[in-house]
Formats: C-alpha cells, sequence, structure tokens
C-alpha cells in the first residue's frame, strides 16, 4: 500500500533530502506563510512556539542543507545577522534598519548595468543588491 506523501514531502524528496520529521516540520513552519526572510533564531522561536522540539543548532544544519539543496538562499545583510529567504528567483532587497526587517524588490524594478567583468575561469552566478532604509529626519 503507497504512502501519501505531502507537498513538502515531496519537495524534500526532489531537493535530495530525506523527509524526516524535523525538516518536514521546519519547513512547514518555512514555507507556509509565503516568501518570506528568516534567521535562525527566528525559526528556532516559531518552531518552540509550534511545540516543535528542536536546538537551535538542528535549525542552522536544516537552514544549511535547504539552501545547498537550492529550496531557499542564504542573504548576508549585517555581519552578524544571516537573513534566509525563501523566495529563491532572481530579486534584491531592502532592509530596514533599527528594525531588523529584509522586504522584497522585484527584480524588473531594478537594472544593474555596467558590471565588471568577472576573473579569469569565473562567472557571475547572480547579483545581490541590498538597499538599507531608515526613518526619515526632522
Amino acid at each position: 500500500m503507497a504512502t501519501c506523501q505531502t507537498g513538502i514531502e515531496l519537495k524534500l524528496r526532489r531537493s535530495g533530502l530525506r523527509p524526516t520529521r524535523q525538516r518536514i516540520a521546519l519547513a512547514d513552519l518555512l514555507f507556509a506563510k509565503g516568501d518570506r526572510h528568516l534567521t535562525v533564531e527566528e525559526l528556532h522561536e516559531e518552531a518552540i512556539a509550534a511545540d516543535v522540539p528542536v536546538s537551535l543548532a538542528t535549525v542552522y544544519n536544516t537552514l544549511h542543507q535547504f539552501t545547498e539543496a537550492g529550496l531557499i538562499r542564504v542573504l548576508a545583510v549585517e555581519s552578524a545577522k544571516t537573513y534566509f529567504d525563501t523566495n529563491v528567483s532572481d530579486h534584491h532587497h531592502f532592509f530596514v534598519e533599527g528594525e531588523n526587517r529584509v522586504l522584497d524588490i522585484p527584480v524588473n524594478n531594478l537594472s544593474i548595468e555596467n558590471l565588471p567583468p568577472a576573473p579569469e575561469g569565473m562567472e557571475v552566478s547572480h547579483v545581490d543588491v541590498v538597499i538599507r532604509l531608515r526613518p526619515k529626519q526632522g
């Protein structure tokens, strides 16, 4: 008798990851609310609030496995904070300083021109633009 697989389980399998209970639970939390940007700590807090018993290290390792599998991408906005983006399409970001909030900018709203040539034997895989915002003064 065949087992019924959820969309998350299929997504994990198609990405080459075994759908363990913890991966499924974290993926459910991560992808259930559409495109978003989360830190390891934020996803860990969501997991604890949802009664998913995982350590911070497990969340960290799982997010990096999801990144390597192409399910999410890493967005380094500040040296001390890394966000994981569930939207893996080409797009750029606003970063709201003081709020630590990341917002998507659709790729068609920004044009990048005159990039320097890549060094010998290299090619540009993608360009990440982060535009920093703060409330207007005065």
